[in-house]
């Protein structure tokens, strides 16, 4: 996608489809919404006014309506997306719009279209033209990659128009970092799309490979040599049950200039296929488990975007990928595994397999030197039962660097909530033979897992997502596809950028 910038009048723009902004005006006595233009376009104001007068449109956030051959503009079409009640609009409304009329676009093979830039207190030129490119990727993304009669409707041209703008060194800043963000955020969205027979580890360490090097990220990829030689006893527990060889991806930002002490270390869950292992789940919705690498498909998204933006701190990354398959040499219920710091764990359920590897991926984090650590996963049901797929979860060991996460995440957007960690969750994963059990029963699981993992990060400061319920779109949104979502990948460049100086 081509991302411009116009300065132009936007009715004398030519284009198939020309976009506006709208909220509802009304107060909150009003017997009945009032859609207001967010624009002070004579012209837009003009075309759009029998359609805003019909009382067909209100301006709900993401409802559209679509004014053919309008009246004075050059555009073929106008296209109105509402936003919602005007006192509530925020920067992540305008990117879902923009996203909406991307996917509006798309299904009437509209292959170029201009947004007008949307006037209002609560839209600063530099974060609204980011968020309105953002948008346009999110909405661009497609999952029906291997349709044999696919046909190719992404958008080639976008533009964004701000008629006469004293802020064009902003809204420039804006769009290229809106495009970096959108274009790394697919290509998370592109691998957790792929299916498991496709995306082995193997090939997802390759993957990461070929697009992070040529943008100076040393990526190293090492196979089960590397696990026996750090004495990745977790890791390898889940690995062993597989033909596929486990990949273990290791990716390094070095800014150019730093005043900063602090090494970031990004830990992802790369499981290319969760079948359960020996405590196999069930077969329904088995098919969703391509998506088990998600946690790490964002840590590499998040290390692309890193690569481009540069901040000013080093970044270190490490997706444990592997499958988890039933196989005559799979661990099983009672085994124990020594993981790579020395603790013991004792399997109680096979398909508790992402924190297994996330111990081991979290202690070589430290091992390299990293000061402050995040790691992403889809980890466990039991935060699908508390937040279901609104919120994802969030832990942490360490307030600053929560409050950092939980201030990044408001401002791309992203909706995390806060799930306890307390030292009681600790008693209920004590084991008789080991360390610990790798499971903590029903009760408290999104907490007892995470406690695991604290054992592991130790008194390194730690944030935790758990992205299980939010990783994977069940149903089409009016700005997003079915299927991959790529969360955490815009939080967790926030939080890093948070930390540069």
């Amino acid at each position: 996608m081509n991302t411009t910038l116009s300065l132009a009048n936007p009715a004398e723009i030519v284009t198939p489809l020309l976009t506006v902004f709208a909220a509802d005006s009304a107060d909150a006595n009003a017997a009945s919404p009032q859609p207001a233009l967010l624009t002070t376009n004579s012209a837009l104001q003009s075309a759009a006014a029998a359609v805003l007068a019909s009382g067909e449109f209100k301006a709900g956030a993401n409802e559209t309506i679509v004014v053919h051959a309008p009246a004075g503009l050059a555009a073929e079409r106008l296209l109105i997306v509402g936003l919602g009640k005007i006192a509530k609009i925020s920067i992540d409304d305008a990117r879902k719009a923009a996203g909406t009329a991307v996917r509006a676009a798309k299904p009437r093979s509209i292959r170029s279209l201009a947004v007008v830039l949307p006037v209002a207190e609560s839209f600063p030129a530099e974060a609204t033209a980011q968020a309105l490119v953002e948008g346009a990727y999110i909405g661009d993304f497609d999952p029906d990659t291997y349709q044999t009669d696919r046909k190719d409707r992404s958008i080639v041209e976008f533009t964004l128009v701000a008629e006469n703008s004293p802020d064009t060194d902003q809204l420039h800043l804006g769009i290229h970092r809106g495009g970096i963000i959108g274009t790394s955020l697919n290509f998370t969205r592109a691998l957790v799309n792929e299916p498991g027979n496709y995306l082995t580890p193997t090939v997802f360490g390759a993957r990461a490979k070929a697009e992070l090097e040529p943008l100076g990220i040393r990526t190293d990829v090492y196979g089960a040599d590397k696990l026996h030689e750090l004495k990745m006893g977790a890791f390898w527990g889940v690995a062993q049950g597989s033909e596929e060889p486990p990949a273990l991806i290791v990716m390094t930002y070095e800014p150019e200039h730093t005043n900063s002490n602090e090494v970031i270390g990004l830990v992802g869950k790369g499981i290319t296929f969760d079948t359960g292992g020996i405590s196999i789940k069930p077969s329904e919705k088995m098919e969703l488990m391509k998506y088990d690498m998600a946690g790490g498909a964002a840590m590499i998204g998040a290390m692309r975007a890193i690569a481009q933006l540069k901040p000013a701190v080093k970044v270190i990354g490490i997706v444990c990928a592997t499958e988890n398959m039933p196989d005559g040499k799979a661990q099983k219920p009672g085994d124990v595994r020594t993981a790579m710091s020395g603790k013991t764990i004792e399997i109680i359920n096979t398909d508790a397999e992402g924190r297994l590897v996330l111990a081991d991926g979290l202690a070589y984090a430290r091992s390299l030197g990293a000061t402050r650590l995040i790691d992403a996963a889809t980890l466990t049901g039991a935060v699908m039962v508390a937040l279901g797929n609104v919120y994802a979860g969030v832990f942490s060991n360490d307030e600053y660097s929560y409050e950092k996460f939980r201030n990044a995440s408001v401002t791309v957007g992203e909706r995390f909530w806060r799930m306890p960690l307390h030292a009681d969750y600790r008693e209920q994963i004590k084991s008789g033979i080991a360390d610990m059990i790798n499971t903590g029963g029903r009760w408290g699981g999104a907490s007892t897992a995470a406690a695991l993992l604290e054992e592991f990060a130790e008194k390194t400061p730690w944030v935790h997502l758990d992205i299980a319920g939010t990783a994977w779109i069940e149903d089409a949104r009016p700005y997003i596809a079915k299927g991959p979502s790529g969360i955490a990948v815009r939080s967790i460049i926030e939080w890093v950028n948070s930390f540069s100086n």
